[in-house]
């Protein structure tokens, strides 16, 4: 008798784990493969706190993208707690892509390489060595190819493939798309046999207050990544449906030090109005319907000990 629960021959749903060097691209990728925003972007790095499951099918095949932080040697408890975060995502996929900043990496090489350019080559060499310690092989895709000699690349891709860390090597440009349909199609065929994890039409697995709160977190760096070190965390106090079909939301933008709270404000307000502005805009377009949103900045040089945030993001306190 046939089973009615049973999965149709081709569909398969799985994991698939993004990880890499600090600010190589992963939520640029996981935002092109989902085909939609589910990951925040900005020029700073390590802007990814949490794993984001972002949703891309192909096919009959889902895959559930995990969106790890950026993996570094960790000097303070967050920074610990990301990193471990990362590992942990890698581990329970079902198959996993390390993405190389390549220009980053060759940069590192020449004398025009900046001092970024350096510790992202020197993140990726002890990503590499950890890979090669654990004896698995996983998937290298060398992002940001745009514009770069041919020979270059391929230089690149045999010195990291003679490793042993990787399986296979794929060639893309995360903010452009090309070869990505190549790396999707062949994550697709690595997922198991299995029903659909989560509904068709279904971009991420992320709490929406949690995501509003990253969103909101983006827009923090966008507008002052230059005035605000990474001593910024935002948490989302309240979220109220409302009869009329819209969503109240309250959030607080936390800083460390006195001195950066007129930053987020601006002056007149108008860098806070700017951020909500924007958050707004964002959300509305996600949740398909009217935001209000209130932002409040707060000081606390502790946020980074609080329990709470590190449960929100989903983070162990104690990594």
């Amino acid at each position: 008798m046939t089973d009615p629960q049973a999965p149709t021959p081709t569909q398969r749903a799985g994991f698939a784990a993004i990880i890499g060097a600090p600010n190589a691209g992963k939520s640029t990728l996981v935002n092109r493969l989902a085909g939609s925003k589910v990951s925040i972007v900005t020029q700073k790095v390590q802007t990814t706190r949490f794993p984001v499951r972002g949703i891309a099918m192909q096919g009959e095949a889902q895959i559930v993208l995990v969106d790890t932080p950026g993996i570094f040697s960790p000097r303070r408890r967050l920074d610990r707690a990301m990193v471990a975060s990362a590992w942990g995502g890698a581990d329970d996929a079902d198959v996993v892509v390390h993405l190389v900043d390549a220009a980053s990496h060759i940069a590192a090489e020449g004398k025009e390489g900046q001092a970024a350019d350096r510790r992202s080559a020197e993140d990726t060499e002890t990503i590499v060595a950890a890979l090669t310690a654990a004896g698995t092989k996983v998937i290298l895709a060398l992002n940001k190819i745009d514009g770069m000699r041919r020979d270059t690349l391929l230089a690149l891709s045999n010195a990291l493939f003679e490793t042993g860390a990787y399986s296979e090597v794929f060639m893309i440009s995360a903010a452009t798309g090309d070869g990505v349909d190549d790396l999707k199609a062949r994550l697709a065929a690595a997922m198991p046999e299995g029903h659909w994890l989560y509904p068709e039409d279904q971009a991420a697995d992320v709490p929406i207050r949690v995501l509003a709160a990253e969103i909101t977190r983006e827009k923090v760096y966008l507008r002052v990544h230059e005035e605000l070190p990474y001593s910024a965390a935002v948490e989302t106090t309240a979220f109220v449906d409302k009869p009329d079909g819209s969503a109240r939301i309250e959030q607080t933008i936390y800083v460390e030090r006195d001195s950066q709270r007129p930053i987020v404000l601006g002056k007149g307000g108008q860098t806070l109005k700017w951020i909500g502005q924007k958050s707004r805009e964002d959300l509305i377009e996600i949740l398909g319907r009217p935001v209000h949103l209130f932002l409040t900045v707060k000081v606390d040089p502790k946020w980074q000990d609080s329990r709470a945030l590190y449960a929100q993001f989903g983070l162990d306190y104690d990594a």
